[in-house]
């Protein structure tokens, strides 16, 4: 029997799509080749990116005003690909700082444009999500970005901002884990390696207006429009990583798409914020009305408990409940492919282990 998995990514996928790729790994559909080995040219893998993008915009209602990108470098490449495309040097850009990844763009941000940081919620820990009253946007913003969530602080957008620049979202951690108006953002991106598929790449759903425009100087790797133009092979894509979030995604409509899922997804995480709010041994630092339904911080009462719990945890085989080294405690990341058993068991064992500590 496999683990549970609880990393935040490279995390769990479905057991179906691993099993589906090690039969198709040495001969792909009687081709007698590996996709790995396979031209990104070929007939065969342009059928698998053009189904790919077709699951994703179905699964997410993707109209056609948007262009969807498969992309290389992960999300952090991202931050600095979207102010390449979307302002000049000299324009503002709105960022909420929400936490870690907010503040890694932000960074990113300050070397190739004037950043405002239209809110913060640095004083309190990154404990919370700025309410929109405190929010001090630039009128004349070329794009307000934000985190939808945090997948270390554990903070998530429950509802998004009505904002007057165009809506940029970092969506790594959630994208395809609930329903989302794509037409209230001007650009979402994504890491591949939470509810899409394995590391190696990042989706990019940019509306048409916004591709096309980037500034001079831009490499064109970097260049939406001149990615788009060439279907997001401008050079050779991450072919693999692509083939398996193509067997996400068929999943995924096979589960019963993201409403579906994200029934499931609130269903997990109520189960394990209810065990941590009845227990005064566990804490979780985030106020509730932010609290993210896809990454779960939590802390116990003694620090000193740490290493005891991770190794428990090993032993039942619930794996990757280190938080990050940034803020310590644990953290269980319940994306898409971690079943409602393997929460039930982390329940079971946090209240075993408080009864035995406690």
């Amino acid at each position: 029997m496999r683990a549970f998995n609880f990393s935040p990514g490279p995390a769990a996928l479905p057991d179906s799509v691993l099993e589906q790729a090690r039969d198709e790994l040495l001969d792909y559909r009687g081709k007698g080749l590996s996709v790995m080995e396979m031209s990104h040219r070929s007939k065969e893998f342009v059928e698998i990116a053009q189904g790919a993008e077709a699951d994703l915009r179905q699964l997410l209602g993707i109209g056609d005003d948007y262009h969807v990108l498969f992309l290389q470098g992960g999300a952090s490449m991202q931050f600095a690909t979207v102010p390449f495309n979307l302002c000049g040097g000299e324009d503002t850009v709105d960022y909420i700082h929400t936490g870690s990844w907010g503040g890694k763009a932000i960074a990113e941000a300050r070397q190739l444009a004037r950043v405002n940081v239209a809110a913060t919620s640095e004083a309190s820990n990154f404990d919370h999500i700025p309410p929109r009253s405190s929010w001090r946007l630039t009128p004349d913003a070329a794009y307000c970005h934000i985190v939808a969530n945090e997948t270390i602080g554990g903070v998530q957008f429950h509802d998004f901002p009505a904002t007057p620049a165009p809506l940029v979202a970092d969506m790594s951690s959630e994208l395809l884990s609930r329903p989302i108006d794509v037409s209230r953002f001007g650009l979402i991106y994504a890491g591949a390696q939470k509810n899409l598929g394995p590391a190696g790449f990042a989706v990019v759903i940019v509306h048409r207006d916004l591709a096309g425009r980037a500034r001079p100087g831009t490499p064109r790797l970097l260049d939406y429009g001149v990615q788009a133009e060439h279907g997001s092979m401008f050079n050779t894509p991450p072919t693999f990583a692509i083939y398996l979030a193509a067997l996400v995604l068929r999943w995924l409509k096979a589960a019963g798409g993201v409403a579906k899922m994200a029934e499931i997804n609130r269903r997990k995480a109520a189960k394990l914020y209810a065990a941590i709010d009845a227990s005064s041994f566990y804490r979780a630092p985030v106020a509730r009305c932010d609290r993210s339904i896809m990454n779960v911080p939590f802390t116990l009462a003694d620090t000193a408990l740490d290493g005891a719990f991770l190794a428990g945890a090993e032993e039942r085989r619930l794996l990757n409940l280190k938080g990050h080294r940034s803020v310590g405690g644990m953290r269980a990341s319940l994306y898409n492919a971690v079943s409602e058993q393997a929460v039930d068991a982390l329940v079971d064992y946090m209240a075993s282990f408080e009864a035995e500590h406690g």
